[in-house]
């Protein structure tokens, strides 16, 4: 089956999204096109990164990925093709890929140069539908990757930052992303609390210096308003308030430090 998804911030207001599906049915009209998202946060490239990352592993081999979010369009920045554990993303090459490099095995990354692959025009304002979406419908309809121009070992990466385990093993790291209900999702993985857990009891998660309290298993073990830390469908530590917005109770975003102890 030839399977492209999209992840765009172009909203469904106007007609982007519509151009580069139908460019990408023109090439390949029997393709499944799901929409992924188009509400990612207009030029959050993080946010892009973070949904393309965490919806990666619930797609078949093969399944073509079209990621943009790309502020520099028309610029010197490239566009990248890359073939992480058997699927394919199609991206400008400005840190959409961070998390999907970090963590899935890199097969191929290639950087699209070829031009015949192109729309005969391309617009220097709409690469995504001229250049990228041409692209993902050639790679899902049995395109050589090595076929869209050279290849190359170098992708920009956004400098995020690693949990750290400190001195009495005590975990720390930050919130990373705030989804659309409040939730407050950290750098912090299920492994990395591992050592924490091995040495410490009653442990305890602070956010900002104010507790959280234990890490429980759902939502619904607090009432309705109360504040919970817990390992969410990402397999990462997140802070969340039963049926209200954690980020809006703790008036915290982005960057807040969060300590296991």
């Amino acid at each position: 089956m030839s399977l492209i998804t999209l992840i765009t911030d172009f909203g469904t207001h106007d007609h982007y999204v519509a151009a580069m599906k139908g460019v990408i049915y023109q090439i390949a009209p029997r393709a499944t096109v799901v929409d992924i998202s188009h509400d990612v946060e207009p030029h959050n490239v993080l946010h892009a990164a973070f949904v393309l990352r965490h919806a990666w592993p619930w797609f078949p081999p093969g399944t073509v990925h079209l990621a943009v979010v790309d502020s520099g369009v028309g610029s010197s920045r490239r566009i990248l093709v890359g073939h992480y554990g058997g699927q394919y993303v199609v991206a400008p090459d400005n840190g959409i890929v961070t998390l999907v490099h970090h963590e899935l095995p890199l097969l191929a990354l290639h950087v699209a140069e070829n031009v015949r692959h192109f729309l005969a025009s391309v617009s220097m304002t709409f690469q995504g539908r001229d250049v990228m979406a041409p692209l993902a419908a050639k790679l899902s309809e049995g395109m050589r990757i090595s076929d869209v121009g050279p290849r190359t070992d170098r992708v920009e990466v956004l400098p995020l930052a690693r949990p750290k385990c400190l001195p009495h093993h005590e975990t720390v790291g930050e919130v990373l992303f705030i989804d659309r209900f409040g939730n407050l999702l950290t750098n912090i993985g299920r492994a990395d609390l591992a050592p924490t857990f091995r040495v410490r009891h009653n442990v305890q998660v602070y956010l900002d210096g104010a507790c959280v309290g234990p890490i429980r298993s759902c939502y619904g073990e607090v009432s309705p308003g109360e504040a919970l830390a817990l390992i969410g469908s990402t397999d990462h530590l997140e802070i969340a308030v039963n049926q209200g917005s954690a980020a809006g109770v703790f008036r915290s975003g982005r960057g807040a430090v969060v300590h296991v102890r």
